[in-house]
């Protein structure tokens, strides 16, 4: 009879097995987890490459060896290329009635899918009721790919659509390759609402490229499809 009896320290075996299926069943998930944040990569991956910009693709494609061969560069890093945008939206009637600052913040986030800047005065002038700190604009700068998109909506459908227009002017440069367009209505973007317009708003957008020239800046936004005016 006491052959028969089980020394007291000794583990069962339903717990031996349960443990197993714990184990198992845990290593099952973690697998299970790294099989799919692979899946996933590889999705976020072959997305980025669909929506490429397509005027970053033409820049690659055609501008850098036609810009190369037209100033005679010796080394790719001498290409001019574009850096940043920056859409500006000043807004003197805000001093009087600052609710257009929240129409203009939300025109500017339609235009240009980014979050505005509210900018501010940084003096106060009393002969135009200016006082400091006071909202008078909204700003955004735009890099990477949301520089290329809004480049290639600009000139594809928003400059046609502007009244009466036969080009931009070939003067608008700073001396350093830089260029500053000016608007006179937000309306050309076919983003904003009409029928939610209060005040029709001007804007002015600043090209900020790598050029050395003004004649460098020039060829690269022409080469990006800016319609420059002949004369």
């Amino acid at each position: 009879m006491a052959d028969e009896k089980k020394p007291k320290g000794e583990p069962k075996p339903r717990a031996e097995k349960g443990a197993g299926d714990k184990a198992g069943k845990g290593g099952g998930k973690r697998g299970k987890s790294s099989d799919g944040g692979g899946r996933e990569a590889a999705v976020v991956k072959s997305s980025a490459e669909i929506v490429a910009p397509r005027l970053l693709e033409k820049y690659k494609q055609t501008a850098i060896p036609a810009l190369t061969k037209q100033f005679s560069y010796t080394n790719p890093m001498q290409v001019p290329r574009l850096q940043k945008i920056v859409v500006n939206m000043g807004l003197g009637a805000a001093v009087a009635n600052p609710k257009i600052i929240d129409t203009a913040v939300e025109d500017l986030r339609a235009i240009t899918a980014q979050k505005p800047v509210v900018t501010r005065a940084k003096k106060a002038i009393a002969n135009f009721k200016l006082r400091e700190g006071i909202p008078i604009g909204a700003m955004v700068t735009l890099r990477s790919s949301k520089m290329w998109e809004f480049l290639d909506r600009l000139v594809t459908l928003a400059l046609p659509r502007t009244r009466d227009f036969k080009g931009i002017s070939r003067k608008a440069f700073d001396g350093k390759g830089n260029y500053t367009l000016g608007l006179k209505e937000q309306i050309i973007f076919p983003e904003v609402d009409y029928d939610k317009i209060d005040a029709i708003k001007g804007l002015n957008i600043s090209f900020v490229t790598t050029a050395n020239t003004d004649e460098e800046g020039r060829a690269l936004l022409q080469q990006l499809g800016m319609p420059f005016r002949a004369v």
